[in-house]
């Protein structure tokens, strides 16, 4: 069957085959399994999932046509980037041999004219040679004819209707509700294949135009409405699938999400290549694809951008972790959830530039500057833990005591010009980097990390807001150069970090905060504008330790494997994996699976900590 695919109903110039996911995708990386495979069980681990012990998860559009033709109206809501008339279609096939006939209405007849919409999303979408825009204002609802819609009623010729694609819900029919969440790891793969586009649009555009207005207007509409509908959906389905797709009812997902917020969980991880990327998680994560050039990042918990899987009867299904936060957000985040509300605000990622390059010399913005220019509510300021290194490996970190700003703005300037190179010793400082090191890095401190590091970046939830300043005169993996942000840098760079000071403030001094038999946990002071905080528990046997109804974020960093009991519940996670403790957990016990001692790095939400005032 040919079909063209639309990500949010609007016209493509290019003619799909159904079950074509190569060409639908623009990644060596495969979509994530409808169901359980085994690879490795020994290392890290790429699909965790968690058992949906109420309930059931079906597979296949089978299943789902048959709950269709019992509903007879039925409204198919979802994320931006799903490929409705893909959806539609072959939900429409399943129907057909069951002797149902079918009407499908698509929610693209009901938007308004492209140059309208352009005309609404432009305030926030800046220039358009800029990186970022700012967090709309706009609703889901701004997109559509809404006096048109309210002229539309199920066919009583067909025995089934169905009104499907984002927002569809919005509409008055009085209809069960599915909804079809969408990973953004595979909605950006579609982008980079051109096989979706923007609200609205009706043709792709560049990824990176695409990945702005996706960022700064789609998600944020879609967001507001997923979580004003969750909870009034009948079925929630998994829509990564390209001839699959996997789907459970409401109430049993909001139940599993409820569980998780009870007991200690790890998200999705995803990956990505990148210009400086390096080989140490192809080498050492062996269920990644390993067709990829190198890999970047590792995407262990940025809230916006991965989810959580459940698996009932080998069968996965995956919702965004947004989904957690709408049903048991208070349960996550506990005595803070009043100061962040439902957006998780620790960030767990990866840098790989093991047999890579250096990353760009950059900065991030101050509260203010992100509040006032981007709409973000907190700020990007960042550690960096060094979980492996090689000897030669160096942090670029804070200025030289000496720092001219206006010479150094010269040069980065005349590098864009004339595409030569920095000498960036002469105004940043490098630092030699060891195993188990944190780098304080502060809104407006200038900093990089160097080839040959693998870190582990504990940092605020802001990921995208990096004013590069110089990028080694690197290209991207398309031979294109990086975006450079010199004036937005130096809007926010702190030129008193320099010198001395740099040693004392910037590089967090370990001392032991309290002990007992076989185990110890480290305090790693963070900087004083960090809202957030770092211990390392280090232990030979087991452990346990208390919330104080504040949530945990953890990384095994040294060990091979440890278990986490959490009540009758115990969960095992292994070198690098990254993993969740809900506040409302009061407390769980860490168990060394390995022989030598153990090391876990928390990472949690000061008191008193001021992020958000």
């Amino acid at each position: 069957m040919s079909m063209k695919l639309r990500g949010n109903g609007e016209a493509q110039e290019e003619t799909m085959t159904t079950g074509a996911s190569s060409t639908l995708r623009n990644t060596k990386q495969e979509i994530m399994p409808a169901e359980v495979r085994t690879v490795d069980t020994e290392g890290y681990e790429i699909y965790p999932a968690y058992a949906l012990d109420n309930g059931r998860i079906y597979k296949g559009y089978h299943s789902l046509a048959q709950w269709v033709m019992e509903q007879k109206t039925v409204v198919i809501d979802g994320y931006i980037g799903n490929f409705w008339e893909h959806i539609a279609a072959n939900l429409t096939v399943e129907l057909e041999k069951l002797g149902v006939q079918t009407h499908c209405y698509f929610m693209h007849d009901f938007l308004k004219l492209e140059a309208e919409i352009e005309r609404l999303v432009a305030p926030f979408l800046g220039s358009e040679d800029s990186v970022w825009g700012t967090k709309t204002s706009l609703n889901l609802t701004d997109f559509y004819r809404w006096d048109a819609l309210a002229d539309l009623q199920p066919d009583s010729d067909y025995t089934v209707n169905i009104l499907i694609g984002t927002g569809a819900a919005l509409s008055e029919w009085d209809a069960s509700v599915i909804y079809i969440d969408l990973p953004k790891n595979e909605l950006q793969h579609r982008m980079h294949a051109g096989t979706i586009t923007n609200l609205g649009k009706f043709s792709p555009e560049k990824p990176t135009a695409m990945y702005k207005r996706f960022y700064f207007v789609d998600w944020v509409v879609c967001n507001k409405h997923k979580e004003s509908l969750l909870l009034r959906t009948d079925v929630l389905a998994d829509g990564q699938g390209i001839d699959w797709i996997t789907w459970a009812y409401t109430p049993d997902i909001v139940n599993g999400l409820k569980s998780l917020s009870q007991s200690v969980f790890r998200p999705r991880p995803w990956f990505t290549p990148g210009s400086w990327g390096g080989q140490w998680i192809k080498e050492h994560f062996h269920q990644v694809n390993q067709e990829e050039p190198n890999y970047a990042w590792s995407f262990e918990l940025i809230a916006p951008e991965n989810g959580l899987v459940f698996e009932n009867r080998g069968v996965l299904l995956e919702v965004s972790f947004d989904c957690l936060m709408i049903v048991a957000g208070s349960d996550v985040l506990g005595k803070h959830h009043p100061d962040f509300g439902n957006e998780f605000p620790i960030r767990f990622d990866l840098l790989d530039t093991f047999e890579g390059g250096n990353l760009s010399i950059q900065c991030h913005p101050s509260l203010s500057y992100i509040r006032e220019n981007f709409g973000e509510t907190i700020t990007q300021d960042e550690t960096y833990y060094i979980l492996d290194c090689t000897p030669d490996a160096k942090v670029y970190l804070g200025f030289q005591d000496d720092i001219d700003p206006a010479a150094f703005r010269h040069e980065l300037e005349s590098s864009v010009e004339n595409n030569t190179e920095v000498t960036i010793g002469k105004y940043v400082q490098t630092f030699a980097a060891a195993k188990h090191d944190l780098f304080l890095i502060p809104n407006g401190t200038v900093h990089s990390s160097g080839k040959n590091n693998l870190v582990l970046e504990i940092s605020a939830t802001p990921y995208i807001f990096t004013f590069k300043m110089y990028d080694w005169l690197s290209k991207d993996l398309n031979g294109d150069p990086r975006p450079i942000s010199i004036e937005h840098a130096f809007n926010n760079l702190r030129f008193d970090r320099k010198g001395q000071r740099i040693a004392h403030e910037h590089i967090s001094k370990p001392y032991i905060l309290v002990q007992g038999e076989g185990w110890k946990t480290v305090h790693l002071p963070t900087h004083e504008a960090h809202f957030y905080d770092v211990h390392r528990i280090e232990f030979k046997e087991e452990v346990t330790v208390e919330t104080r109804q504040v949530c945990h974020v953890l990384m095994l960093v040294e060990g091979t494997a440890v278990s986490v009991q959490v009540g009758d519940r115990e969960t095992v996670f292994r070198f690098a994996e990254t993993f969740v403790i809900p506040a409302a957990v009061s407390q769980y016990t860490l168990v060394n699976n390995g022989s030598g001692i153990a090391k876990v790095v928390k990472a949690f939400v000061k008191d008193n900590h001021g992020s958000t005032s």
